[in-house]
């Protein structure tokens, strides 16, 4: 069989995902990737570390589940899933059994983090080393910190929550410094050409990795102790050309606080809610302002997460079904996403970089920059069976594989992954060439350490065989 050298490039803009908050539990990637097709860019989940407060590490809301609580933040502390490493902690639960789950199938960690401003610098440095292992990974720390309903903004001033950021960015970048750091604040001052609270932010906002801000086209924020009806007024909804354009004047103002100097801008949170819409408005604004991005030739957008893919109330491409956590309903709002991540300028490119021979090296960077293999295939038309057998050293193999627009994951131990959910539309009809690509992500989800001084940022796998394909154009019988 034919190989070649293959490089992933880029996005135009890419897309994340948000997997878990206090509005619902994390959803495996085997799941997520079998319900869309393609791996995202990076998947965002969402902690908390308030290690001085009285119910810590337990979730606050089962620690205080007897209290009388009429808004989603009125807890002593942020009711995210508690980040249960640090100091005295461990690495072997939450969120690190995600983060190897996430880095596993091939995309990057973008860990939101609200935390007491008042941890010690050891207690920071715990967390940085906590980080290493996880490769090209982002941290969000203490987002929306312009507003006032996290808990960390009733425990210090603005000015000591943005001397807190530039406090945890110092010594994340000397402990870990593999990790990019996104500051989220709030967009322009109303009827201002400033930034919310620019004055106690501007250092932060030169300091910072990546610059971003939490938009909805629609959010009932009385979720869930308000049902969202025209008589009440704890939701919203605003036009997305003028939320679009807002952003955009947000962005070139960081740009101008930065002395002029440009840095990636991402919307970190982004949807429509149903709660507000309904499903058929969500789905028409959220393609409206995917127009916008694409239609703007100045291409300041980096990327945005959608919010998020399972949710309690109606922010998900899927709802939790009531009777049982584990199950989701899917949304119409899943379809048009699946949509969006399939048109070219929301997804990574692939990039051939001539032949290659086995044995070879592949280098899994990220999502955005790895190298791998393509295998030509050719096909007479639409198969009926379209396989791949795994042995010897594949066996054990952790690989990430693209034929045909789908991606597909072995994990370590499988020996066959079938192919044909590529080809169930039955849109080939004559002989034509295809290729099958093959990334290598960590087999653990973490980097080795052993593998020399990019470590921290490459992971590399020796690829001595190629898998056993069958491809058959008719039934067996």
């Amino acid at each position: 069989m034919k190989i070649t050298k293959t490089q992933l490039t880029p996005a135009k803009c890419a897309l994340d995902l948000g997997d878990g908050s206090e509005r619902g539990l994390y959803v495996n990637q085997d799941y997520i990737l079998r319900k869309l097709g393609r791996p995202h860019r990076g998947i965002n989940i969402m902690y908390c570390y308030y290690p001085f407060d009285e119910q810590w590490p337990q979730r606050v809301s089962e620690a205080c589940k007897d209290a009388d609580i009429s808004f989603a933040w009125d807890y002593p502390y942020d009711d995210y899933f508690p980040y249960l490493g640090g100091i005295g902690g461990s690495r072997d639960g939450e969120p690190f059994t995600c983060m190897r789950d996430i880095r596993r199938h091939g995309q990057e960690v973008v860990l939101t983090l609200t935390c007491d401003p008042n941890v010690t610098d050891e207690q920071i440095i715990a967390i940085a080393k906590d980080l290493v292992p996880y490769g090209r990974m982002m941290l969000r720390l203490n987002h929306e910190a312009t507003g006032d309903w996290f808990t960390f903004t009733k425990r210090a001033s603005y000015q000591g929550i943005a001397d807190f950021y530039v406090r945890f960015q110092k010594i994340l970048k000397e402990y870990a410094p593999n990790v990019s750091t996104i500051l989220c604040i709030g967009g322009l001052e109303p009827g201002s050409e400033k930034i919310e609270k620019e004055e106690e932010f501007s250092e932060a906002v030169r300091t910072t990795d990546v610059w971003s801000v939490d938009q909805y086209l629609s959010l009932n924020w009385g979720w869930p102790y308000e049902v969202a009806l025209k008589t009440n007024s704890k939701h919203k909804r605003t036009d997305p050309k003028e939320i679009y354009d807002g952003t955009k004047a947000a962005y070139k103002r960081f740009k101008y606080i930065n002395g002029g100097e440009t840095k990636p801008m991402l919307i970190s949170e982004f949807n429509a809610d149903g709660d507000v819409t309904g499903p058929f408005d969500q789905i028409a604004t959220v393609r409206e302002f995917c127009e916008y991005i694409k239609n703007d030739d100045e291409r300041w957008l980096s990327g945005f997460t959608f919010y998020q893919f399972r949710d309690d109330g109606r922010l998900g491409l899927e709802i939790t079904d009531p009777n049982n956590s584990d199950v989701g309903v899917e949304q119409p709002v899943l379809g048009a996403y699946r949509e969006i991540m399939n048109d070219d300028f929301f997804k990574q490119g692939i990039e051939e970089k001539g032949e290659a021979k086995l044995p070879v090296t592949l280098r899994w960077g990220s999502s955005e920059d790895s190298e791998g293999i393509a295998i030509e295939i050719d096909l007479e038309k639409n198969p009926v069976f379209a396989e791949a057998y795994f042995e010897g050293s594949l066996v054990d193999a952790n690989l990430m594989m693209e034929i045909n627009g789908q991606w597909f994951y072995k994990a370590p131990g499988v020996k066959f992954v079938d192919f044909m959910p590529a080809f169930f539309d039955g849109k080939i009809t004559g002989p034509c060439k295809t290729k099958l690509n093959i990334f290598a992500p960590p087999a653990t989800g973490e980097n080795d350490p052993s593998q020399g001084e990019d470590w921290m940022t490459n992971y590399y796998y020796e690829l001595k065989e190629l898998p056993k394909l069958r491809f058959e154009f008719e039934p067996v019988m």
